[in-house]
């Protein structure tokens, strides 16, 4: 029998959209409203309240030919030579805020302790891969520099991704590993690694089709739309890549009710294969997207505590003495 999501998740997230339906014009515009959900203080109650012990703060930065925000946690209390996470919200290439993010990513910029930079990448239709990839990367490249002061280690450097943005983050790693930035660990949260025809011919697609925070309807549109003709899906899909040796290593964190489930398991099998570290932490009341919603799904804090050891032991292990928990 398949395992359903919560009925309180499944009530409060069912997607009444038919995404395959709607114009690009008419995806924008959904977006436009899903953003500003996700960014507003009244759904806090389920996207969760930021941490007390970060500050957060909006800031831009100027890549070549175009300008980008940046949503920036930061500890209240902390000195210089911090590790530089770059986090990449989900939503598949055509909607997702980096606000979304608040409750995990200022817990991770206050008890890391670390500064945790979310970019709003540009999205599709508009902007299709590989923009998003570049505008990551770039970003990536920019920061660690530390243009703004914020007194960033550039030699405990990690990059973190949720669902596309998982995808990202993936694909930065990879990029990476030829051009730098040097990086010291890489956190997928259910990431979609395939996005060649195959991306829904995987069992977990079917066992959990049904179940609330990725619908296949949204997931086929994400992929028309942010996927063109003229790209080879391949160099957007980090399971499909040939060599997946000498990146760093990577926490896959999944949910047992997510369709998406075995991108992830199975992106762990090759990086293995290959020699990279990896290893999959998979919740079993967790649905597609659950780090981005603690106020229903209640795996989201042992994810959040996982994803915050495995952070601390690689970018901070002199400070991580055996034992070392969250707060």
């Amino acid at each position: 029998m398949t395992a359903k999501a919560p009925l309180r998740a499944r009530i409060v997230l069912r997607d009444k959209v038919d995404w395959e339906a709607l114009t690009d014009e008419q995806v924008i515009a959904a977006r436009a409203k899903v953003n500003r959900l996700r960014a507003s203080r009244a759904v806090r109650i389920i996207t969760g309240l930021p941490d007390r012990g970060a500050r957060i703060e909006e800031r831009t930065i100027d890549l070549p030919g175009r300008r980008l925000r940046l949503r920036v946690h930061r500890p209240k209390d902390a000195g210089p030579g911090l590790p530089l996470i770059l986090s990449l919200h989900g939503g598949g290439f055509i909607v997702g805020t980096p606000a979304q993010n608040d409750w995990l990513n200022s817990r991770l910029a206050a008890r890391c302790p670390a500064v945790v930079v979310s970019v709003e990448y540009r999205l599709a239709p508009e902007h299709p891969l590989p923009a998003p990839l570049d505008d990551a990367y770039d970003a990536l490249a920019a920061l660690v520099d530390d243009p703004f002061g914020w007194g960033i280690d550039p030699a405990a450097v990690a990059v973190l991704g949720e669902s596309s943005g998982g995808t990202l983050a993936a694909l930065v790693a990879l990029r990476a590993r030829k051009d730098g930035p040097p990086l010291h660990a890489q956190v997928l949260c259910y990431p979609s690694t395939d996005w060649t025809d195959t991306m829904a011919d995987y069992p977990s697609v079917a066992a959990n089709s049904g179940n609330p925070g990725l619908s296949v309807s949204e997931w086929r549109t994400a992929r028309r739309l942010s996927v063109p003709p003229t790209l080879d899906p391949r160099t957007v899909s980090p399971v499909k890549f040939d060599d997946l040796a000498d990146l760093p290593p990577a926490l896959v964190v999944t949910g047992a009710l997510d369709p998406g489930d075995d991108h992830g398991r199975r992106y762990v099998e090759r990086l293995r294969a290959d020699g990279t570290d990896a290893r999959v932490a998979c919740y079993p009341g967790a649905i597609h997207g659950f780090l981005s919603m603690p106020g229903l799904i209640p795996d989201a804090r042992p994810a959040r505590r996982e994803i915050l050891a495995f952070l601390r032991h690689r970018l901070r292990p002199a400070s991580n003495p055996p034992g070392t928990r969250e707060r």
